[in-house]
Order: C-alpha cells, then sequence, then structure tokens
C-alpha cells in the first residue's frame, strides 16, 4: 500500500439501543459509535418479529370517508 493516502483505522465500540456492545474497526474519528439495531435484537437476526400497530389505519381511513361497517 501507498505510504500517506489511506484514513487511520482504529478501534471504536459500538453500543445498540437494547444495550448490546462490541468492538469493531473504524475509519471514523470517534471511538463511540451509537446504533438503533445490532444482530441480538434485529428480527433476522434473532428468528421474533416485532409487529408494530399502525394506529388502525383502516379506522382511520373509515372515518374520513364516512364508511360504515355493514357489508352492501
Amino acid at each position: 500500500m501507498k505510504e500517506s493516502i489511506h484514513p487511520n483505522y482504529h478501534d471504536a465500540t459500538v453500543t445498540c439501543a437494547c444495550g448490546n456492545t462490541f468492538v469493531t474497526g473504524t475509519t471514523k474519528d470517534t471511538t463511540d459509535i451509537r446504533v438503533e439495531i445490532c444482530s441480538k435484537c434485529h428480527p433476522y437476526f434473532t428468528g421474533k418479529q416485532k409487529l408494530i400497530d399502525s394506529g388502525g389505519r383502516i379506522e382511520k381511513f373509515n372515518a374520513k370517508f364516512n364508511r360504515n361497517n355493514e357489508n352492501k
């Protein structure tokens, strides 16, 4: 590799919102990185799906267009 053209590579601690921490290498000028999701809490890796209630989207639609729940 050529000298003085590559960024400095050092260790950084990654902290997830779930509380999991691990050390990785980075070229970013920081020693602490915060993330919202990691492999310990991501549904793909855990096999558990988290359902998020979207606040009654169908009910909001029906109320907006004054629709009743009757079958016509």
